[in-house]
């Protein structure tokens, strides 16, 4: 058990188990069959070492790999597939046209969804009507590069877990929970037939299963933390 710490220790990911920018960088490494120790930061806090590895912007997450800090989730997961590149599958196509395009997606993903569900968790004031119409707006325009991206196959990066399943999948679990939480339908197979089965399929992959928690304890940390809903 020693040993196998030791080797963990060579890479460390700075983060909280509940964001979504930290579930993207441990499914990359859990893809690449990377072993890691996650070091989790105390709530309402910055840790001396979270400081020391990311000073200019002082957020998680931030990956320590024999030393050196890399930071901003995207940034990692590029990062950890070239590091990497001869383990496990590649997240990132090798054609340049589809390697742009999922960047664009994921960038799009970071402009539209953060912010909307911190709205609808209740942790900072808007217009909630606004927030899931802008989410749901999203998911639309998903659906459609999902058939662009997958070409009818089961993930955005065909066969196996992509840059964009990555981008995308780490903030299923809290779609849903603001889906409870907020009373709003998002993820409606109706409306996103592909992007339904796609969710659940991507949750129950193993690389992500278990870091992925359930709309419960998303629920009960929302509850507890963000001062501002209570349980329904």
């Amino acid at each position: 058990m020693s040993s196998e710490k030791q080797e963990t220790a060579a890479v460390r990911v700075l983060g909280r188990w509940p964001s979504p920018f930290v579930i993207r960088v441990l499914v990359a490494l859990r893809l690449k069959g990377v072993e890691y120790e996650l070091v989790e930061e105390p709530m309402g806090n910055r840790s001396e070492l979270l400081l020391a590895s990311n000073p200019v912007l002082k957020k998680i997450p931030v990956l320590l790999h024999s030393g050196k800090a890399v930071s901003e989730s995207l940034i990692i997961v590029q990062y950890v597939d070239e590091v990497w590149a001869s383990q496990g599958p590649a997240i990132l196509p090798s054609d340049p046209y589809a390697r742009a395009a999922e960047r664009f997606w994921g960038q799009y993903v970071d402009d539209k969804f953060p912010s909307a569900i911190r709205v609808l968790r209740g942790k900072v004031a808007g217009d909630k009507d606004e927030a899931a119409a802008q989410v749901a707006a999203a998911l639309q325009h998903l659906e459609e590069a999902f058939v662009q991206c997958g070409e009818g196959k089961d993930y955005f990066g065909g066969d196996s877990i992509g840059y964009l399943d990555i981008a995308l999948g780490s903030h299923v679990g809290w779609v849903r929970t603001v889906e409870r939480m907020a009373r709003v339908s998002l993820l409606d197979a109706a409306k996103l037939p592909n992007l339904a089965v796609w969710a659940d399929r991507f949750c129950a992959h193993p690389a992500v299963a278990d870091v992925m928690p359930d709309t419960d304890r998303f629920v009960e940390f929302s509850v507890k933390n963000d001062g501002v809903l209570k349980a329904n």
